[in-house]
């Protein structure tokens, strides 16, 4: 072979490892996974155990960085001005499928989140003091019909799943009540149990406490009784033809490269497999719940359609 052929041959060959080898090399520092609620509630808790697994399999950190308000929505806004090189990653709670129609935005949710995958589901209920006088869902709409506006009840965000969902309640039984939005968990059961609301409709996060005697739960919100609370009804056996579940996953820059989000993915996924986080989820009634890159994008795309419907039936729909 002449030799400017082989030189030839041999700078593409070199140009073609240049791209695989910058792949292998990821990660070569630390990771950020931004997470929409605060430190010490159920999200928190449970991506810490998902993070400290990937850490292991990645070989590098993955820090938990808490970014709560918002209705959830800010760690996917923070995608937005983030580097495309998989060293952000973000926590994608339902509410982000709705903020465009509920706020103005200079991106979308399905076009600009590279989804990497999903990891779990919130499951929810509503709870009340273990001395409530409101000791049923039959005595929580008696006192509302007959008190309204007066009953007030906490969720995790104005726009939230809970605060969405017992505004479609309330729609439905022709309810007036008194919503008191708080940036996550950990500061609505806080309030509950100080007595500065009546009620909180909540992931179940409110567990611990249930189990502590301090919380009663007066429904939970999925297809099937949770075999947590096994004596707490659905809203379908209330006689609501509701059901709210609210899987989450994690996202990356739009851009991020397809073998960066692979090996995110991969990595992600063997942490999900691991009982130290399948333990930290049961303590919640939460499960693990993969969806592929793929999977999770047509998700995104799906949910985005779904939640305009939900928006606009509620009156929420800002103006086109």
């Amino acid at each position: 072979m002449p030799i400017h052929r082989r030189r030839l041959l041999l700078a593409s060959t070199a140009t073609l490892a240049l791209p695989a080898f910058a792949q292998s090399a990821f990660p070569n520092k630390p990771l950020k996974l931004l997470i929409a609620f605060p430190a010490g509630g159920p999200t928190d808790i449970t991506m810490r155990a998902l993070a400290d697994n990937a850490s292991k399999i990645l070989g590098q950190t993955v820090v938990i960085e808490n970014k709560p308000g918002a209705g959830g929505t800010l760690p996917a806004q923070q995608l937005q001005t983030s580097p495309a090189d998989g060293y952000t990653l973000a926590q994608i709670p339902l509410g982000v499928f709705r903020l465009p129609y509920t706020t103005k935005l200079n991106w979308d949710p399905v076009t600009d989140i590279s989804y990497v995958l999903n990891v779990t589901g919130y499951a929810f209920g509503l709870v009340v003091p273990a001395d409530s006088p409101l000791r049923t869902w039959t005595h929580f709409v008696g006192w509302a019909k007959a008190n309204p506006g007066m009953l007030s009840y906490g969720s995790t965000g104005t726009l939230t799943s809970p605060h969405l969902t017992m505004e479609l309640i309330a729609q439905k039984l022709g309810l007036q009540l008194l919503h008191v939005p708080y940036k996550g968990s950990a500061d609505l059961m806080q309030s509950i149990l100080g007595g500065q609301i009546m009620a909180a409709a909540d992931s179940t996060g409110f567990a611990p406490q249930v189990a502590a005697g301090k919380l009663r739960v007066l429904n939970t919100w999925g297809e099937q009784r949770l075999e947590k609370f096994p004596d707490a009804p659905t809203l379908k056996e209330l006689g609501l033809d509701l059901v709210q579940n609210s899987p989450f996953g994690i996202g990356a820059p739009k851009g991020t490269p397809a073998a960066v989000v692979k090996r995110l993915h991969d990595a992600f996924k063997q942490a999900m497999e691991q009982d130290s986080y399948k333990t930290a989820l049961a303590r919640y009634d939460m499960v693990p719940k993969y969806l592929s890159s793929a999977a999770y994008t047509q998700f995104a795309k799906e949910t985005f359609a779904k939640e305009k419907a939900l928006v606009e039936k509620l009156g929420l729909l800002k103006a086109q």
